[in-house]
């Protein structure tokens, strides 16, 4: 089975005081209007980090600074292998202007489970809640 390797930007409000994360609905392909954190594929020469601000200045026009890894997602798709390293994100610059996706929103603890994620991205939820109940 391929692998794909990509890197996802769990975008919050402050990485200090995590109170809420942005999360993207697909606006393509076999798993379009599923959720998922901004991101995409590791192109070749790259490290994960110069990966992930291109992606996110292509997807979102902004620049993002990049904290700790909070995971390397493994899971298995039907037709590949998925790789996907997701770090705890700040916006520097910049207003996230949706060029791919179909819509997005910031999400709080308590609205984490109203979207419908993807597979993968699902994974990373228990992680999330638990960062996000140390603020309350």
């Amino acid at each position: 089975m391929k692998t794909i390797k990509v890197v996802a930007a769990v975008i919050c409000d402050s990485v200090q005081n995590k109170t809420k994360i942005y999360a993207t609905a697909r606006g393509y392909g076999e798993f379009k209007g599923q959720w998922e954190f901004p991101g995409g594929k590791i192109e070749t020469g790259e490290t994960s980090k110069q990966a992930l601000k291109r992606e996110i200045m292509e997807e979102l026009e902004t620049q993002i600074e990049i904290y700790d890894l909070i995971d390397t997602v493994e899971f298995d798709y039907p037709k590949f292998h998925l790789s996907m390293e997701c770090f705890w994100c700040e916006v520097i610059k910049g207003h996230l202007i949706l060029k791919e996706a179909e819509k997005a929103k910031w999400l709080t603890l308590d609205e984490l489970d109203e979207v419908n994620w993807l597979p993968a991205d699902l994974v990373l939820i228990e992680k999330i809640k638990k960062e996000l109940r140390k603020v309350i």
